[in-house]
């Protein structure tokens, strides 16, 4: 099959589009037939060098996202057949999305929504497990509380607004100018735009704050909590010095796959109370491309990977 592998960490030269072997499903896996796959920060990150920290073995095929069809089972699995459309998560180290074909564990996919393409589909999974875990798993927003969501108008950010604003809650979007537009569109009840004034000069006493760009950002982000709230960040880990010292809890939350929570995101998108928005799709073969436009840290939305029609 054809598949995009990295041999060295690198710069985005190392991405390889070549030939290997065709994965198969083992016990409780399935063999999903790649139709599109998203690229996510994480790729990037783990091509340059994070891949090593993180114990990842070369020839490494990235790529977390994918969409596709069923091509075979593993033994055990009953809740899926030959031919469903599913959506999820693949085996990350051994079973990248960047691929023809991909192997994926039964528990950390679910049926696709008819309403929405494979192309859209690839874009939901990790944005939108990371901004529900974040959230509501970790920092247990409820309905009526305010929320700062950083960089709401990138891939898990656009997502955190929807699923803020459909927990209830009152959103606080940050974004450049040219994007007001887009996530107020999203439900933002408000934006700050951070190019033109500090945002924790405006914002104050909010109950979460959701971050997704880290270093500066994320320190000043604890200027606008209120005593008790909660700041998780999606990008590195917050000062729990910083958190004793002004009476609030922080975490780092990391995706974890999860069915269920893919099936209650269902239910939203067949309720039209969550969109997929992409900024490109593009063909496999133009991975390089799609990953410099990744680190521009520039785009709305996901960037996709058509791989199958």
């Amino acid at each position: 099959m054809k598949a995009i592998v990295i041999n060295a960490y690198g710069n985005e030269d190392v991405l390889n589009y070549t030939d290997v072997e065709r994965p198969e499903p083992k016990v409780d896996e399935v063999l999903v037939k790649v139709h599109a796959a998203a690229v996510n920060p994480a790729d990037w990150k783990i091509r340059d060098g994070m891949g090593e920290q993180f114990g990842f073995k070369l020839p490494l095929i990235l790529g977390g996202d994918i969409a596709g069809t069923v091509e075979a089972v593993g033994d055990g699995v009953e809740s899926f057949k030959q031919g469903d459309a599913v959506y999820g998560i693949t085996l990350a180290s051994l079973s990248g999305g960047y691929a023809e074909y991909a192997v994926a564990k039964a528990d950390a996919i679910a049926l696709k929504p008819e309403s929405i393409t494979f192309e859209a589909a690839a874009a939901i999974p990790i944005a939108a497990l990371t901004a529900w875990q974040a959230m509501f798993d970790v920092a247990h927003l409820s309905s009526g509380q305010k929320i700062l969501i950083t960089g709401a108008s990138g891939g898990v950010g656009s997502m955190a607004v929807q699923l803020a604003k459909a927990k209830g809650a009152i959103a606080i979007g940050t974004a450049s100018g040219k994007n007001e537009q887009f996530v107020r569109d999203l439900g933002a009840d408000e934006f700050v735009d951070y190019t033109q004034q500090p945002f924790e000069e405006v914002v104050k006493d909010v109950d979460v704050v959701f971050d997704t760009i880290g270093g500066d950002t994320l320190e000043r982000a604890f200027q606008t909590l209120k005593k008790g709230g909660f700041l998780v960040s999606a990008v590195q880990t917050p000062s729990e010095e910083k958190a004793r010292e002004l009476g609030v809890e922080v975490a780092w939350v990391f995706c974890q796959p999860s069915a269920q929570q893919l099936a209650a995101i269902n239910r939203l998108i067949d309720e039209d109370r969550l969109k997929i928005h992409i900024e490109t799709v593009l063909p496999l073969t133009e991975v390089k491309k799609a990953h410099q436009l990744s680190q521009s840290g520039r785009t709305r939305g996901k960037i996709v990977l058509q791989i199958a029609t």
